[in-house]
C-alpha cells in the first residue's frame, strides 16, 4: 500500500479541509505532517462550520485514526481548547487521536518571541500570526527544542524551565516594549500539559511504517500552502516548515516511494494573508466583491484575505515542486457572475516575458499577463453533478488543465461536504 498526500498550491487558505473531510471515507489514517495552530481547517456540514487548527481533518469520521506528525509543532493551550470544542459531538478523541513524540511544543515565551521578533521589524514585518510557531522552529533546528516526548520524563519541567529563561534573555535583546504576565501563562499551560498527557504518544515513523505493511490506506494533510513554503515558497514571507510534499516525508517519517496520490487543491482565483508579493492582486471592486462573497477572512486570526485573478505561473510551479496528480479546484461558485474573467499566464520579468516562477516576484520586478475568459452566471451552490456545470466553467477548466497537464477531479462549489463535485 501507497500513502496519498493533500497539499495546498497556493498561499494557503485554499479549502484542504473540507477536501479531506469529503475524501476520509476512503482511508483508515488521516495524518498532519507540518504546521502549528496557525492553520485553520474549517469543514462544514449538518449546518455547523468546525475550525480545526492542530487536530486532523478526518476526526468527525467514526472510521479513521487520526495522527499527528513529528513535523507538527503543538501549543498545548490551542490544542486543549481545541478538544474541548469537539466534546459537544461525542467524539471519542483519546481513542482516534496520537501524537508523535518527536512532534516538538510551542512554549508561552515562544508566543512572546513571535511578538517581540515581529515588532522590532516595524515596516518590514513578515505578517506572522504570531502564535510562536517560527520560534518553536528555530528551537527545533537549534537542537534546542522540547517535544512531546519529554513530557513522559519526571524532570520535563527542569527542561522547560531552562529553554523559558533563555527566552526571556532574548526577548530583552529586541529592545521592544512587551507587556506579559509569564507566571499568570504558565499556570495556564501546564494545566494544558495535563491534559494532553492524557492522550497517547507514540512512535509515529513507526506506526505509519507498520500500518502500510499492514495495508492501511493512508492520507497525509499539510497546512497553510505551497508558496509558503520555507525552501520554495515567497521568502521570507513563508512559514517556518516545508508545506510541499517532501514535507510530508520529512513530517512523519514515510519514503518518498511510498507516495502514490498527489492532491493538489487550488481556488478558481488566488488569495493571500498577511505581507508578502502577489502579482495578480486586485486593488478594485472587483477584488472586494471577491472577497465578500468568499468570505476571505482567517478562520483562526480572523484577517482579511487579499484577493486576485488565478495565478497559472504560480500554480504550474507548484505542480512540478509536489508531483501533483491529480487537481481539486474549490470556490468555484464565487467567481459566478463577473463580467469575465482573467487568468495570469505568463510574467513580464526584468524587460522578458517568463513563464516559469522566478526567485524574486516583487512589484517592481513583475507585471502579470493575462488572457481573459467569458464568466458564468449560474448560481453553483445547487449543482451535485458535472454535467450541471455551465459551458464556460467547463472552458476555463479545460484551459487549465491543458496548461498544467494534471486533470481537475473535484470542482467545489459551496463550502458544505455535499456541493463537492466529482469530475
Amino acid at each position: 500500500m501507497a500513502v496519498d498526500l493533500l497539499l495546498g498550491l497556493q498561499w494557503g487558505d485554499e479549502g484542504k479541509g473540507k477536501i479531506v473531510d469529503v475524501l476520509t471515507r476512503d482511508y483508515d489514517i488521516i495524518a498532519r505532517f507540518q504546521g502549528g495552530p496557525n492553520a485553520g481547517h474549517t469543514l462544514e456540514f449538518d449546518g455547523i462550520k468546525h475550525v480545526l487548527r492542530t487536530i486532523p481533518s478526518g476526526i468527525f469520521h467514526k472510521k479513521a485514526m487520526n495522527v499527528i506528525g513529528n513535523g507538527v509543532v503543538i501549543d498545548p493551550v490551542v490544542f486543549v481548547k481545541e478538544l474541548e470544542g469537539l466534546d459537544q459531538f461525542d467524539i471519542d478523541y483519546k481513542a482516534k487521536l496520537i501524537i508523535s513524540r518527536k512532534a516538538h511544543l510551542i512554549l508561552p515565551t515562544h508566543r512572546l518571541l513571535d511578538a517581540a521578533s515581529e515588532a522590532s521589524k516595524g515596516k518590514a514585518k513578515i505578517g506572522s500570526t504570531l502564535k510562536g510557531i517560527g520560534p518553536t522552529y528555530m528551537d527545533k533546528t537549534g537542537r534546542n527544542g522540547m517535544r512531546i516526548g519529554d513530557l513522559e520524563l519526571d524532570s520535563w519541567k527542569e527542561k522547560y524551565r531552562h529553554l523559558a529563561d533563555k527566552h526571556e534573555a532574548m526577548i530583552s535583546f529586541y529592545n521592544v516594549d512587551i507587556q506579559y504576565d509569564l507566571e499568570e501563562m504558565e499556570v495556564e499551560f501546564f494545566d494544558a500539559v495535563e491534559r494532553l498527557k492524557e492522550l497517547t504518544f507514540i512512535d509515529s515513523e513507526e506506526y505509519l511504517n507498520e500500518a502500510i505493511k499492514a495495508g492501511k490506506t493512508i492520507l497525509a494533510e499539510g497546512a497553510q500552502g505551497s508558496l509558503l513554503d520555507i525552501d520554495f515558497g515567497t521568502y521570507p514571507f513563508v512559514t517556518s516548515s516545508n508545506t510541499t510534499a517532501a514535507g510530508a516525508c520529512t513530517g512523519l517519517g514515510i519514503a518518498p516511494n511510498k507516495v502514490k496520490e498527489v492532491f493538489g487543491i487550488f481556488k478558481a482565483y488566488t488569495t493571500r494573508v498577511g505581507s508578502g508579493p502577489f502579482p495578480t492582486e486586485l486593488f478594485d471592486e472587483v477584488g472586494a466583491e471577491m472577497a465578500k462573497v468568499g468570505h476571505e477572512f482567517g478562520a483562526v486570526t480572523g484577517r482579511p484575505r487579499r484577493c486576485g485573478w488565478l495565478d497559472l505561473v504560480a500554480l504550474k510551479y507548484a505542480c512540478q515542486v509536489n508531483g501533483v496528480t491529480q487537481l481539486n479546484m474549490m470556490k468555484g461558485d464565487v467567481l459566478s457572475g463577473f463580467d469575465s474573467l482573467q487568468v495570469c499566464t505568463a510574467y513580464e520579468y526584468k524587460g522578458k516575458t517568463i513563464t516559469h516562477f522566478p526567485y524574486n516576484i516583487e512589484p517592481e520586478n513583475v507585471t502579470p499577463i493575462y488572457t481573459e475568459f467569458p464568466c458564468w452566471k449560474e448560481d453553483l451552490t445547487k449543482m451535485t453533478s458535472a454535467d450541471q456545470l455551465p459551458k464556460e466553467l467547463n472552458e476555463y477548466i479545460d484551459f487549465l488543465e491543458k496548461e498544467l497537464e494534471v486533470p481537475i477531479k473535484i470542482v467545489s462549489v459551496g463550502p458544505d461536504r455535499t456541493q463537492t463535485i466529482l469530475r
